[in-house]
């Protein structure tokens, strides 16, 4: 099986859009491109789950073939880590559902395996997820009501990257924030293999009262794939071949 390139976008927000596209089905659109859209909701201590806007973060997620969690603020770091990984194993799985489907026929997945057949099978799982290489926009709400979340979200988001660079595959990661000044989106980390830098940049940004989850999930789409994320790889496997 190849390994190939896991592709995530990691939406932070308290929820409730109000304006552009119904935030699900850009979600879905995602998907069909091969992005998986993870959300975590992020909840006000006298807030509950029945709360619409978490609602929402479940739906979008659900759309997008990810993982939802709705924590309160001061376990947002370790659940950051969590989804992000349960995530990689869960699109992991599905391509190797894929597979064993083309193999043993349409009717068989990989919970009709044997115990130990399945098992074996989890490793190479497990293994894909240490060594494939994963792309993560973070994509950050700065509406209004997220303002005080914001210096939680930036140790996360830090603490999300030291983890992940102890795998061996590759890691890319880079930040969005919406709403935008000009655009659905604002730039705030281009694409990197680290998040050292975050603390420089999380304290500038300015929170607005709007929240377009929807225009601002299309947008993140497309920066799969930019230039400059090229060119990083393009660098790097020049570099291998002038080792070799």
């Amino acid at each position: 099986m190849k390994k190939g390139t896991l592709k995530q976008i990691l939406l932070i927000t308290d929820g409730c859009s109000n304006k552009g596209e119904n935030p699900s089905a850009v979600a879905a659109l995602a998907y069909e491109q091969g992005i998986t859209v993870n959300v975590i909701g992020v909840m006000e201590d006298n807030q509950t789950e029945n709360d619409g806007g978490l609602q929402e973060v479940e739906d979008i997620a659900l759309s997008g073939g990810g993982v939802s969690q709705i924590v309160y603020q001061q376990v947002l770091s370790k659940t950051v880590q969590a989804v992000t990984k349960q995530a990689m194993t869960q699109t992991l799985q599905g391509v190797v559902n894929q597979e064993l489907k083309q193999i043993l026929g349409p009717n068989q997945s990989l919970e009709d395996l044997p115990p130990e057949q399945r098992g074996e099978v989890m490793e190479v799982v497990e293994d894909l997820g240490e060594t494939c290489d994963l792309e993560v926009l973070v994509l950050v709400d700065t509406s209004a009501s997220m303002t005080d979340k914001l210096p939680t979200v930036q140790e996360a988001l830090f603490d999300l990257s030291v983890s992940l660079n102890a795998r061996i595959g590759r890691n890319r990661f880079s930040i969005y924030a919406f709403p935008g000044k000009k655009a659905a989106i604002n730039k705030v980390l281009d694409w990197s293999p680290r998040l050292d830098s975050i603390s420089s940049v999380f304290p500038k940004l300015t929170s607005g009262g709007i929240t377009p989850t929807g225009p601002a999930l299309k947008e993140a789409m497309y920066q799969f794939g930019k230039k400059s994320l090229l060119r990083s790889f393009r660098n790097e496997n020049r570099s291998d071949v002038e080792e070799a």
